[in-house]
């Protein structure tokens, strides 16, 4: 079964989120912080992480640079999910952070399921 890593410290959209995912046949791993997200890493392999940007402690950017330099990790393909919508924190989660989606809070559940199936079917992977 493909594994999907939800990373954010609310626990409402964990579960909404988890539910849709479920829906369409996932697995999902859950963690509410980029720390606890890392612990998870050392014992689960999920297919991709959804990350939220803004967390308390280890910021979602943070989180998401640590992941991409493990060498276990870095070619988990990852999304950010954030409510942020400037251009330039869409610019930081993909090129700097090597994040490789970026998706704006409220998730638009058809669009977000579409941007799951297309990174999971084909997952662009970059080459460190």
């Amino acid at each position: 079964m493909t594994k999907i890593l939800v990373v954010d410290d609310e626990t409402d959209i964990r579960f909404v989120i988890g539910k849709m995912l479920e829906r369409e046949g996932y697995g999902t791993i859950e963690a509410d912080s980029g720390e606890q997200a890392l612990e998870v890493l050392k014992d689960e392999e999920p297919d991709l992480i959804l990350l939220d940007v803004m967390m308390p402690g280890l910021d979602g950017y943070e989180t998401c640079m640590q992941i991409k330099s493990q060498e276990a990790t870095k070619n988990i393909p990852i999304v950010m999910l954030t409510a942020k919508t400037a251009e330039s924190d869409k610019i930081k989660a993909l090129e700097e952070c090597g994040a490789q989606w970026h998706i704006s809070k409220p998730i638009d559940r058809k669009k977000f399921i579409e941007t799951v199936k297309w990174l999971l079917a084909s997952p662009p992977r970059r080459e460190e």
